[in-house]
Formats: structure tokens, sequence, C-alpha cells
């Protein structure tokens, strides 16, 4: 008897739709085979799934067992197979009767050797995936339940074992169906692990953090150690808006592959930082392996990468940054296919001015030769740092400043005028489906930053005194845009370019 039925797999975020075929035989007695393009896990599922039928009170079949994964072409990841292989097992062989709305529904899920059902990474996209294929039930691991339930449009159900599958099948004992654990934007609370009012000093670098939240602008931050560098980009996360649900969903599903999901709380509330150590490497944090794993940087999709002491970087790996830090996605190319992850994150880097730190300092003398401090500084090539729009010195904080007991603005003060300006971006971009101004495209910047004959003439003259690539003079105009919306005026001003101009890197 030949069993068929449904699952899902993952390339990328993308799920894509699986046939289970089992077919049983008397030649070759014993002999177990799956074929299909699996991965190591795959094949070894024969020894997972014997296992856990034979300890959940049926019968192995003694006959030549031929599983197909269908599409052939397409490459199967992991263990996620195994439940639908044994009810296809148990089907054929005559052991339980599979309903006609089979093709209703999807199974997946890890077998362990007593037959209970352990969880799998990637559920939300699945899940996703599966509603927008019209399936009606998902059948998954009990703990992948309340994730999958957060996908509305189809029912899920938690299975603890394979026999509790089967019964349900059989109409025996029905799986009840998972809540949906709601979401509305009141749940999305902002991050508050430190506020700006406990950093004294360094006025300049706290307004070009303001700016960068409120526009979704890279920054590059230099000075001497102890300046307040980290602790700068630490609080700069308990500025950024309240996240929306969309987002929420958005960053779940990534988190989602890379398995970082918790059972008790399955969706994002906060926006993600995401501290990379200089150590990392390229896969780690642009993405990539085998099955293809999103990286750091999209594990910090609408959220912030900070990375600290940026010219320790592998240069190769600060290189394949560029195209991410541009285009918001990471493209994964393998010979199973191109995987995209989405990346639209806020970099906040810093560094120190030479390896010793204090090049430029007013109280304490550099001790670097001048081709050290050459060497450190040619780590960071133009075009990666032409794609950061804030570049500001972090100064040693005077002790006066250190010590003194006034309080500067809360986090809360600071966030709700960044609200007020992605409010307004918001309903300037409704029908680009963008977020922030960062985002804006060449087109929509001659749109939307049109400034007058005075203001031109002072972009004119900057771009010839500073170099400006045609990417920088953009990037001027669009963060002038973010310092005219955080002053609440809808055009462009002469002193709002002006105070762009300050932040951009200056060309020797």
């Amino acid at each position: 008897m030949l069993a068929r039925l449904k699952t899902l797999t993952l390339l990328g975020l993308d799920a894509e739709e699986v046939s289970i075929e089992v077919d049983l035989h008397r030649s070759g007695m014993g002999r177990f085979s799956i074929v299909g393009l699996g991965d190591a896990a795959v094949q070894e599922a024969r020894e997972r799934v014997k296992s856990a039928i034979k300890n959940s009170n049926f019968r192995f079949p003694g006959m030549h067992i031929s599983v197909n994964l269908a599409p052939a072409d397409l490459k199967k990841y992991g263990p996620r197979f195994d439940v639908p292989i044994a009810l296809g097992i148990l089907h054929a062989s005559g052991q339980i009767r599979l309903p006609k709305n089979i093709i209703d529904m999807v199974f997946l899920g890890e077998l362990g050797f007593g037959g209970e059902l352990r969880p799998i990474p990637g559920i939300l996209p699945t899940a996703s995936g599966a509603a927008e294929r019209g399936f009606k039930d998902f059948f998954c691991p009990i703990e992948n339940a309340s994730e999958a339930a957060l996908i509305d449009e189809i029912s899920v159900r938690g299975a603890h074992t394979l026999r509790e599958v089967c019964d349900h099948v059989l109409q025996i004992h029905k799986i009840p169906e998972t809540p949906s654990p709601g979401l509305d934007a009141s749940q999305l609370s902002p991050r508050n692990d430190y506020d700006f009012s406990h950093i004294r000093g360094n006025e300049h670098a706290k307004r070009a953090l303001e700016i960068a939240a409120a526009g979704g602008h890279n920054l590059l931050m230099s000075g001497p150690p102890g300046s307040g560098k980290t602790m700068l980009a630490q609080a700069f996360s308990t500025i950024l808006p309240r996240l929306t649900v969309p987002e929420a969903l958005e960053i779940t599903k990534i988190h989602s592959i890379a398995g970082l999901v918790d059972a008790k709380q399955p969706i994002a509330l906060q926006r993600p930082f995401r501290s990379v150590h200089h150590t990392a490497s390229g896969v780690a944090i642009v993405g990539g392996g085998n099955p293809p794993r999103p990286g750091e940087i999209s594990l910090s999709h609408r959220g912030v990468l900070f990375l600290d002491e940026l010219p320790e970087f592998d240069q190769k790996t600060l290189e394949t940054l560029r195209q991410p830090l541009e285009d918001g996605v990471v493209t994964v190319s393998r010979s199973s296919g191109t995987c995209l992850f989405p990346a639209k994150i806020i970099l906040i880097a810093a560094m120190n001015p030479c390896p010793c730190g204090f090049f430029g300092d007013s109280e304490k003398e550099c001790t670097c030769p001048p081709h050290s401090i050459l060497r450190y500084r040619s780590k960071l090539s133009g075009p990666f740092l032409d794609r950061v729009d804030l570049h500001i010195q972090v100064p040693r904080i005077p002790f006066e400043k250190l010590t003194s007991l006034s309080r500067g603005e809360d986090s809360l003060t600071v966030r709700a005028r960044v609200q007020r300006a992605r409010d307004i971006q918001e309903q300037r971009f409704e029908k680009q489906y963008l977020k922030t101004n960062a985002e804006m495209s060449s087109p929509l910047v001659k749109k939307y930053c049109v400034v007058d004959e005075q203001t031109q003439q002072l972009l004119r003259s900057a771009a010839t005194q500073m170099n400006l690539s045609g990417r920088g003079y953009y990037r001027i105009l669009k963060l002038a845009r973010t310092i005219a919306d955080l002053a609440s005026e809808e055009n462009i001003s002469l002193n709002h370019v002006a105070e762009a101009i300050q932040y951009r890197e200056r060309k020797e």
C-alpha cells in the first residue's frame, strides 16, 4: 500500500512544500531506504523512526521500506521529517488508516526512540508557509505549538508523542487546538537596560545617537578608551521606537530558524541588540553554512548590531557587510538554492583612534608611530565607511562632568522625539513599504529631500572640499531629512544640511 503525506522544509525564510511517499514491498526484506536528497540527519531518521514505532506499541514491518521526499531535486535538512515518515509507514503497513482530508494536514517533528516528539527550529516561518498554502491543520511537537499558534490562519495541534498523533488520525482522541497566545502593541516594550540620564557629558554624541535612532542611520564613534563609547551604544537601544506587531513577527521568524525562541515567550517583545566580538567569523556575522542560517546581522533585523573595536575585525569580514548595509538583505547562495535573510539594521560601531587608543587625547600622549596609526585605520576601507552616515568623536569626559550630580534627559524623553520623527516617516512612506529615511532610494531622495538654492550651494561646496562620493551626497540629504523630521519641519533648511555635513567623515 502506498502512503502520501505533506510537510514543509525551509530554504532560508521560505517554506517549501514536501511530499512524503512511503511504499512497502516484499523484495529486499528488512531494507529501509530514504531518497530525495536528504542530509545525514534525514538519513538517520531510519533508526529514530524504527525505534519510535516499536516503542509506541506498533509493529515495525519486516519488509523493504522505500521513502521518497519529493521534489527530489530540493535539498532536505534536519530531523523534521520523522513524524510524517512514521505515519506513512504505519499507513502503508495497514496499522492505521489516514483520513481523506490528509491533504489538508501538515506533519513535522523529530522523534525520540521512545516515540516522544522533540522540538525543531524554524517553526514560525514553517507555520506561516503552511497557512499561505491553504493547509488547515498543523501538527508539531508540543514545545513548538505556542510559537506556531502565532499564525492565526491555521489550526495548530501540539503533540507529546507519536501515539497521540496516531490517535488523532484514527479519531480515537483528538489533539486540542493550541490557542493563539495573542499579541497586541501594548505587549511590545522598549528596552530599558540603560538610560541616557546615566551618561554624563557627551552631549554631541547623544544628539548623533538620537538622529541615528530617528532615521535608522548607521553610526561610528571614535575616541580614547573609557570615554563612554560602549555605554552610549548600550543606551542607544533604549531610545529606539516601540516595536510594531509585524516587526515582532519578522524578528521572531529569523530567531526561530536560529533556534533562539523561548517556548514560554515565543515572540520577540523588544528590538534586538546584538554585540559581536571581533573574533567572530564572516559566516557568523553575515550568515551562511549548510543549511544556510542567519548571521548576527540578520538576528539584529529591526534592531541594533554593535561592533566594538571595529578595526580589530577581520577586514574581509567587514567588507562582506557592505552589500547588506546598502540593500538591507543578505543573499546566501548555495548549490541547493539561494536564500534571502532580511538585515534592516542600525549599525553602531566603536573604535579607538589608534592602537594605543590615545591619538588626539587631551591628557595622555599617543605612543604609536605614524605608520602604525595609518595601518590601523586602513583596515576600514573607504567603501565601508561611506555606508556609515554619522561619524563622531567621543572625547574623554572631564572629571567635573563625570562627578556632576545633574542628570541629563532620560531615554523616555528622547524616545518620544524619536517616535514622533518615525511617525512622520511612516506617513511619508506609507505607499513605499519603507520604515525609515535611511532606506530611501535615490529617486525617493530626490522626491522628499528638496532643498533651496542657498542650501544647494552649501552642498556643492561640501562635496568639493570633502571629496564626497555620490553615495555620500545622498546620505547627507537623508540625514538632513531626519534632522528636519526631529524638528517637525516639512522642508529641509540650511541649518539641517549644515548639521548633517558635520557628521560626515572628512576624506584627506
